[in-house]
């Protein structure tokens, strides 16, 4: 594998800090960050580098052969980044939702609005099996996202589980890791695992999410080189579906409580701003930026190229 400049290096774990940041937000996909960051691709041919191959060096222990054979000069950086926001951000990420939760979801709804069309330009051409994969990859994310969080065991195989289908979420863009942990009643044990340090349950949901990873990721590289502009129009989709779970203004219809004994949403319904005042112009202000950030990330990755 190429070696890469130490430039590209702290690029690259700036975007996987950026990743890491959106992982850890409840609606908000890592694999919508590295879509518009414009490494989804890249990313997904990397980790589908640790392959058969690579498992047959390992056993025969020739370890040299074996990581160059990997992606490492991309995804050690990367990976680096999103372990950094994920150790470094729980703690001010979860109290700026309980705080600012109007502002922090006007942002992330800008962000993946606008990313929408900017990663709208990788299709080939728009046909009507393009646009079809578009309208089911959103009908899949808006009912996904209508649905409501369950009680569920603390048992370390579901753990592991919530792992797993956590880690295929954050690959698809549009559908949170996060939120699937919220779906499974885990997000905020796994949070607080997190702040606590808790290793156990954290080397538990690492193992899932690493076998979830390595063999999730072998059916969307597959994908994406056999029918690439309908499986990236499906990913559109997704980010296009997730945008009712962004959207930052809600009613709550039902609550329940956690294991916590927190009480958090179950049902919510978009509603529109109940007032023009000082915090829904800072809100607004916020979605313009992150329109704004997308439109210049595209912008410069379309000069460097």
């Amino acid at each position: 594998m190429k070696s890469r400049s130490l430039v590209n290096f702290i690029t690259l774990t700036i975007k996987g800090f950026l990743m890491g940041a959106a992982n850890v937000i409840p609606g908000v996909s890592g694999g919508t960050m590295a879509l518009i960051l414009g490494i989804y691709e890249e990313l997904i041919n990397a980790i589908h580098s640790f392959n058969y191959n690579f498992l047959r060096l390992i056993s025969l222990f020739k370890i040299r052969q074996a990581v160059s054979s990997v992606s490492w000069p991309f995804l050690l950086p990367v990976g680096l980044g999103i372990l950094l926001a994920t150790v470094s951000l729980a703690k001010s990420l979860s109290w700026l939702l309980d705080s600012y939760p109007a502002i922090v979801w006007s942002f992330f709804f800008g962000l993946i609005l606008s990313s929408v069309f900017t990663v709208g330009r990788v299709l080939k051409e728009w046909r009507v099996p393009t646009i079809t994969a578009i309208g089911l990859g959103t009908i899949a994310a808006y009912f996904l996202f209508g649905l409501i969080p369950v009680a569920t065991p603390e048992a370390p195989w579901f753990i592991f589980l919530s792992g797993f289908l956590a880690i295929c979420a954050m690959i698809l863009p549009g559908i949170s890791g996060a939120y699937i942990l919220v779906l499974l009643g885990k997000y905020r044990y796994i949070l607080d695992a997190l702040n606590n340090r808790d290793f156990l349950i954290l080397f538990i949901l690492i193992a899932g999410a690493l076998v979830g990873l390595l063999s999730f990721v072998r059916v969307i590289d597959w994908l994406l080189k056999r029918y690439h502009d309908l499986t990236m129009a499906i990913l559109i989709g997704l980010m296009l579906g997730s945008l009712k779970k962004i959207w930052p203004w809600k009613e709550t219809l039902t609550t329940f409580f956690d294991t916590h004994g927190k009480e958090v949403p179950a049902l919510q319904i978009n509603i529109l701003p109940p007032s023009l005042n000082s915090e829904v112009g800072i809100a607004l202000l916020f979605m313009f930026i992150g329109f704004l950030v997308v439109f210049s990330l595209d912008l410069w990755e379309r000069k460097k190229g």
